[in-house]
């Protein structure tokens, strides 16, 4: 197993029921960037009380439709809370993208919003204000201490799955029944 191996990048984390930080609460994220300095996640299941269409009257844009404008922005994680990101498939080229896998990647340029308000949207888009990280080692202590499950990413479940229901469906992705856990470790 090589070094890489042991990284999430392209993984869900998925909160453990007993994880209290009202922050992650139930919340999957998906990681986006994980090495040895550390990691960097989007939550993808925690919509707040603001529409595209009102995130682009802000920017000085106009939605280029009524569906548009209804899209749902979402809290991607207490750091850097008033900064858009734009999870999307495919890649496209935009000024300031992570490549996270060949296909879905992350912009925080807003040349994507303004592409979209045009019409130009990528496929499939999550928006989010704020992401999540992690310091080097955090990120794997709060795995050791039973904080999240790991497994893979899903981008039916991050693009398509209704809101409510990623929590569940990511962990079923594991072969878990998420209200069926504890939050006990089993250390013998």
């Amino acid at each position: 197993m090589s070094d890489q191996d042991a990284y999430l990048t392209n993984q869900f984390l998925i909160a453990m029921p007993n994880l209290r930080d009202p922050n992650f609460f139930h919340s999957v994220t998906y990681i986006c960037e994980h090495n040895e300095q550390g990691a960097m996640g989007i939550v993808i299941n925690q919509p707040v009380e603001l529409g595209l269409g009102e995130l682009m009257e802000q920017m000085d844009m106009q939605a280029h439709d009524a569906e548009q404008a209804a899209r749902p922005i979402f809290r991607g994680g207490p750091v850097e809370p008033e900064r858009g990101f734009v999870l999307h498939r495919p890649l496209g080229q935009w000024e300031s993208s992570m490549t996270v896998t060949e296909d879905i990647g992350l912009t925080t340029s807003t040349d994507i919003i303004h592409a979209m308000s045009e019409g130009n949207s990528p496929d499939d888009v999550l928006i989010t204000l704020g992401y999540a990280g992690w310091g080097a080692g955090q990120l794997e202590q709060e795995m050791l201490d039973n904080a999240w499950l790991s497994g893979p990413a899903d981008p039916v479940i991050i693009f398509d799955t209704p809101v409510e229901e990623r929590w569940e469906a990511a962990a079923r992705l594991v072969g878990v029944d998420i209200h069926q856990l504890t939050g006990d470790a089993g250390h013998a």
